[in-house]
């Protein structure tokens, strides 16, 4: 009898439905005696004796009923025989939901409907929050209507007068037939295709009319170009006759002096005989040894301008930030941790060789030099700061400037080749000369992919051979640019390609290290990458050690 109580207060309440009837409080703290008589095979419920509770007619008990754990209960075994039976009572373990009921208006007293005895089964939880469709979904139907729109007129009539002052008097036009109105429409038509047909040719003659005119404005603007770029030719091979900058430069003027040499020898010769050719000679001969003097004066000097402008150009390249196109064309710059410090070198190289400035200027010049090159300890940065020390020393006994000049080129010097070393500014490390490069993709990789073998530079890019390290032309191969985006995304060399292509490629980048070791401003790069390489292989040995 898992919900008694409820078949209990249910059979209550038919007896007296108008009443709140409780069971009496020995009922509640004892058992109850419940007779279960069968009359022709159905059973029926009788219930406890009221009697002993004394109650006035009408008046309502108000005590609450409280169903006890165990009642016993009287069943018929036979005639005038019967066995009472003790039965526990089984509390639910939910809460039923409530499926409405009603309430007595005159007592207040509130009759629920009956539930299932029965615990609804429970669903699976299948780890996703539901909702009922119909409280999140709205359907929405569009229709049209027809509405009523009520009107009236009016007509002159006996006692209403209405004026036809404004009235139009409307007549029929002339009727005319189907074949007679598609007859008008083919007319029609005909004449719509002839205009347009004559705006289209006046169309197609003023498109050709405005190419032509186009075509000769081109022609003609070509022309001049053309002219123009004659002449600034003209103009420059003659400006560098005068003004030699470059190798190139110099070379066209060896060679026409030649020229000039050779035309002269042979009008002398041509012309003159016997003593008056040898003085002729000898004239030309003092002629082109001062020519060629002069011509070296200014090789000289043309090589100090370029080599200047090629330190600062180099200089800019180190301070340059990192650039990169963004998806709307515009260009992105970023200052990076090594083009900072390219920066900073770059301007105290400007303030050391500026000249004619006062004194304290000088020696504050010289002491942010000396503060920056002792962030690193080595002969020569020993050296720089001796020199500092001696010009300063000097410049306090009020030594004059033209004596300083020797001292002052001598720690521009110094610095310039403190700054191009990687060790102090690693920015130099990606600033390879071309030539280099050249030595590096034609006799290093043969100007071939290291994996297709293909000759098309214009597909081939230099990557990372082992992308954990840093770039060097020791840890570089030669790919076409598909090539290049696969061999980024490996994380495993030793498993992704075969031993012998690994051997080859290790043998090509020892020939890098050591083609590239023979330079300078490289040598201290190469030491401080072959020990960070030996620091991981010893971490990578001594991890494997630990596993086994």
């Amino acid at each position: 009898m898992e919900d008694a109580s409820d078949g209990f207060e249910r059979g209550w309440n038919q007896q007296s439905p108008s009443q709140n009837s409780v069971l009496p409080e020995s009922t509640e703290k004892g058992t109850m005696t419940v007779s279960m008589i069968q009359d022709n095979g159905t059973p029926r419920n009788t219930w406890p004796n009221f009697e002993n509770q004394e109650c006035l007619p009408g008046e309502v008990i108000q005590q609450d009923y409280h169903m006890p754990d165990v009642i016993t209960v009287r069943v018929e075994t036979g005639s005038n025989s019967f066995q009472e039976v003790v039965v526990k009572v089984e509390r639910p373990t939910y809460n039923k939901p409530f499926l409405g009921g009603f309430r007595n208006v005159s007592t207040g007293v509130e009759f629920h409907n009956a539930g299932s005895q029965t615990k609804p089964k429970k669903r699976p939880d299948k780890g996703i929050q539901l909702f009922c469709r119909g409280t999140q979904t709205v359907v929405e139907k569009n229709a049209q209507q027809q509405t009523r729109n009520t009107t009236s007129t009016q007509m002159t009539k006996t006692g209403l007068y209405v004026s036809n002052m404004t009235d139009k008097l409307i007549t029929p036009g002339k009727y005319f037939t189907a074949e007679e109105y598609h007859k008008r429409r083919v007319e029609a038509v005909i004449v719509i295709q002839k205009y347009f047909r004559r705006w289209h040719a006046a169309y197609l003659v003023q498109n050709l009319k405005e190419q032509r005119r186009l075509r000769l404005a081109r022609e003609a603007q070509e022309e001049l170009q053309k002219k123009w770029e004659k002449e600034e030719k003209l103009r420059r091979e003659y400006e560098k006759k005068l003004n030699p900058k470059t190798r190139e430069d110099f070379e066209l003027l060896y060679h026409d002096l030649q020229l000039w040499m050779q035309e002269e020898t042979e009008r002398i010769n041509r012309t003159l005989t016997g003593a008056k050719r040898k003085a002729a000679l000898y004239a030309l001969l003092e002629e082109e040894t001062e020519l060629i003097a002069c011509i070296g004066m200014h090789k000289l000097s043309a090589n100090l301008e370029n080599q200047q402008k090629a330190i600062l150009q180099f200089l800019g390249k180190c301070a340059q930030p990192r650039r990169w196109k963004a998806f709307d064309g515009k260009i992105t710059e970023m200052d990076t941790q090594n083009s900072l410090r390219g920066k900073e070198l770059l301007k105290i190289y400007h303030s050391i060789n500026i000249k004619d400035i006062p004194k304290d200027e000088r020696i504050s010049v010289l002491l942010t030099l000396k503060w920056t090159v002792k962030e690193h300890e080595c002969k020569l940065t020993q050296e720089i700061v001796a020199l500092i020390d001696r010009e300063i020393d000097l410049i306090s006994r009020e030594v004059k400037e033209c004596n300083l000049e020797g001292l002052r080129k001598r720690i521009c010097t110094l610095f310039l080749q403190y700054i191009k070393t990687p060790e102090f500014n690693p920015q130099v490390a990606g600033l390879i000369k071309l030539p280099d490069m050249q030595y590096l993709i034609e006799n290093i990789w043969n100007g071939r992919s290291a994996l297709s073998a293909c000759s098309d530079l214009y597909e081939l890019v230099m990557v990372r051979w082992d992308k954990q390290h840093e770039w060097s032309p020791w840890n570089t191969i030669l790919l076409t640019k598909e090539e290049a985006d696969a061999h980024l995304k490996l994380c495993n060399l030793q498993k992704t390609y075969e031993a012998p292509f690994i051997y080859r490629i290790e043998q090509k980048l020892i020939r890098a290290k050591n083609y590239f070791a023979r330079i300078p401003a490289m040598a201290s790069f190469l030491h401080r990458s072959n020990n960070q390489s030996n620091a991981n292989s010893y971490q990578k040995n001594s991890s494997s050690k630990l596993k086994k």
